[in-house]
């Protein structure tokens, strides 16, 4: 499930890895200040604001090692609101303002008319820990619909995690089933998460009991909230920090991505989405599709946060986009 493109040479980033993954707090500099309050503000000033997502709150990809990073999905049946959690957790970590326009991942037109999930899409979102570390968690968003299975496994590939997300008022449902033996293959660490909680027709009891039943999981396990209003959000991004495992992978070794999914820009051409498995990968590196063998170069590499942002690179563990030619 999900291709890979090799680099045609050993990793570039051997001779760079004690610059790679600097430290947050390491990136201000006091260049000839007279006050030492004003040095104080200009440190302050130039921290990165986990509140306001990847691009505007200052980060960069060499920040986070592969420790730090979280990859994750969410499964579910088709109306469970899995799209309404995206959004959510969008508007949490600032990656997009309140209020921005529902769905938003959902690009296609057919997506936004019929409320389904078709192209697989990624966001990388920032949150503080109470740790008080910062970290990427990287929300792969799959297809929605059970004729989508096959683009469903290819997204989990890229996962080390998934959301198992449950209709509190409807229950398991064929697809929630179909979905978790799809991850469990994998071998993914699961998160059950009751939805919808707040509808007077939920019951959250019976619901988890049927999660527990079903799948195996631990009542303590399950988690409970509404992705409309709010409740019980604040405890899902620690929940998946601390439950769903770093991506494993070397930076020291020749370059791997995996290929989860790919879309056509009018204007750009081919967009691919990749995970790193290893290395690191840089605008202008030469790449070779294990497949075919076809090469290509990189012009131009990033993430999405949700919106295409270049970055230069990715590190070991990162997701995010490439445009081959």
């Amino acid at each position: 499930a999900g291709g890979l493109l090799l680099s045609a040479s050993t990793s570039h980033c051997l001779g760079r890895q004690s610059r790679l993954y600097s430290s947050s707090s390491s990136s201000s500099r006091n260049y000839g200040s007279t006050s030492s309050s004003s040095s104080k503000q200009q440190s302050v000033s130039n921290q990165p604001q986990p509140e306001l997502g990847f691009v505007r709150g200052g980060y960069t990809t060499a920040i986070f090692s592969p420790d730090r990073i979280r990859n994750f999905c969410i499964i579910a049946h088709i109306d469970h609101g899995k799209s309404t959690l995206a959004d959510r957790l969008m508007q949490m970590t600032g990656a997009v303002p309140p209020g921005s326009r529902p769905q938003y991942l959902d690009k296609l037109q057919v997506e936004r008319e019929r409320g389904i999930t078709i192209k697989a899409q990624t966001a990388s979102l920032v949150h503080r820990h109470t740790d008080g570390h910062d970290y990427l968690l990287n929300l792969i968003d799959t297809p929605g619909h059970v004729d989508f299975s096959y683009e469903v496994s290819r997204s989990l590939a890229a996962c080390q995690g998934a959301l198992l997300l449950v209709d509190a008022s409807q229950g398991v449902q064929a697809q929630t089933v179909a979905n978790f033996y799809l991850a469990f293959e994998l071998e993914l660490s699961l998160l059950p998460v009751l939805n919808k909680v707040d509808l007077p027709s939920a019951d959250p009891a019976a619901a988890a009991a049927q999660l527990v039943a079903v799948f195996d999981v631990r009542q303590d396990e399950v988690l409970q909230v509404s992705a409309k209003t709010g409740q019980g959000l604040q405890q899902l991004l620690p929940a998946i920090i601390e439950r769903v495992p770093p991506p494993s992978g070397s930076v020291a070794s020749p370059l791997q991505l995996r290929v989860f999914d790919a879309l056509h820009d009018g204007y750009r051409g081919v967009v691919v989405l990749v995970a790193v498995v290893n290395g690191c990968l840089k605008a202008g590196d030469k790449l070779t599709a294990a497949s075919t063998g076809q090469e290509y170069e990189a012009l131009e590499v990033g993430i999405l946060a949700p919106e295409p942002h270049s970055t230069g690179q990715l590190l070991t563990g990162q997701v995010g986009y490439v445009i081959p030619g």
